[in-house]
């Protein structure tokens, strides 16, 4: 009958366990150094029977590598996202690495705190999607840097820093999809997703600058928004454009306020999942029809919007893809493969269904 361990067994006891001095079987468990191979396998047996597990920790301060990157995104349980994960933690595992993630709720002092622990961590890279807004507000991932650990940024870029970054044109994809909206014919476009500010700006420019201090993600595509308006000499409407906080309950507020405008939009482009969630509650609510009534447009395509009626016509991310690219970059970087820094643009792919038609006429809330 064996007895329950007081204690995980030590390096002593790997050593002792396989005949080796205390050194050798420090050197095979740390990776570092020459071991014969008769001597590792001697070892790698001796702790596999007495159930010893290295600490990753300890070893990567002996070896200045813990064969570990960290992930930083914004909401782990967003799919676009869970996407991007996967494609960063598969090219890892292919690399023989572990991969650490943090869900940071978009917030920036969030970001930073889990920047700073997984420099503790001692990570040999970090991919981040990040929330800082210019170099100025992006210490945090400078300071990384200077411990040695390179960073790639995801999804968003931040201006000013000096740091790969793989992402989508936004900016061109948004143009693109409302053009098509215009073309079927709609004039009144609302755009959902705007800038948080409290006041709705009244002028194109005071919307524009407020954008610039928002996400980078969000901002090009309020700009492709824009410019698809330019380029039909449409006019500019303050009122078709969401404001306030980022949720799903505030798109489905403002939506309904646009509905109940004396001339509502007759199509809206949703730049986020929970901002065509909270769209297609207020038409629900307002006893609208996709499609029939008022046309549809969102970001980030998935199963659920293939299913439901009628299926909605979205902008596909390459998801996979993006975490993939960044995860290549970062172990290039950690590799010294890399001399410069370069914005790495994917394309998006426009999926047609059924949620864009032309204007019967303008939808209207009494």
């Amino acid at each position: 009958m064996t007895s329950e361990r007081a204690a995980p067994p030590t390096i002593s006891e790997v050593a002792a366990e396989a005949g080796v001095g205390r050194s050798t079987a420090a050197r095979t468990l740390g990776g570092y150094g020459y071991v014969s191979p008769e001597l590792r396998e001697r070892v790698l047996a001796a702790a596999e029977r007495i159930g010893y597990r290295a600490n990753a920790l300890a070893r990567s301060m002996s070896t200045g590598v813990s064969h570990t990157i960290g992930v930083i995104v914004a909401d782990i349980a967003n799919p676009f996202f869970g996407g991007v994960v996967r494609g960063i933690s598969d090219a890892a595992r292919a690399r023989g690495f572990d991969t650490l993630v943090v869900s940071t709720h978009e917030a920036l002092d969030e970001e930073v705190a889990a920047t700073d622990l997984l420099i503790d961590k001692r990570v040999d890279g970090l991919v981040v999607a990040s929330a800082a807004l210019d170099a100025a507000s992006a210490a945090h991932l400078e300071r990384a840097r200077g411990h040695g650990i390179p960073v790639v940024l995801v999804d968003r870029a931040v201006p000013g820093l000096d740091l790969d970054a793989v992402v989508i044109d936004n900016r061109e994809a948004t143009r693109e999809a409302v053009a098509r909206l215009i073309g079927e014919g709609h004039r009144r476009i609302g755009f959902v997703w705007g800038p948080p500010v409290d006041e709705r700006p009244r002028r194109r420019r005071d919307l524009v600058d407020a954008a610039a201090r928002d996400l980078w993600t969000d901002g090009e595509r309020l700009q492709g928004y824009l410019d698809a308006l330019d380029d039909e000499g449409l006019a500019f409407d303050a009122e078709l454009v969401m404001v306030g906080p980022k949720t799903e309950q505030r798109a489905e507020l403002e939506v309904g306020r646009m509905l109940a405008l004396p001339e509502p939009p007759t199509a809206l482009f949703c730049t986020e999942t929970d901002a065509m969630t909270g769209s297609l509650r207020a038409l629900r609510t307002a006893g609208l029809r996709v499609a029939r009534d008022v046309s549809l447009i969102g970001f980030d395509d998935s199963s659920w919007a293939a299913v439901i009626e009628p299926p909605l016509t979205m902008i596909e991310q390459p998801m996979l893809a993006l975490g993939t690219r960044a995860a290549e970059l970062l172990f290039a970087t950690i590799d010294g493969e890399r001399e410069r820094t370069e914005l790495h643009t994917l394309e998006t792919r426009y999926i047609a269904r059924a949620s864009v038609a032309p204007p019967a006429q303008p939808a209207r809330v009494e």
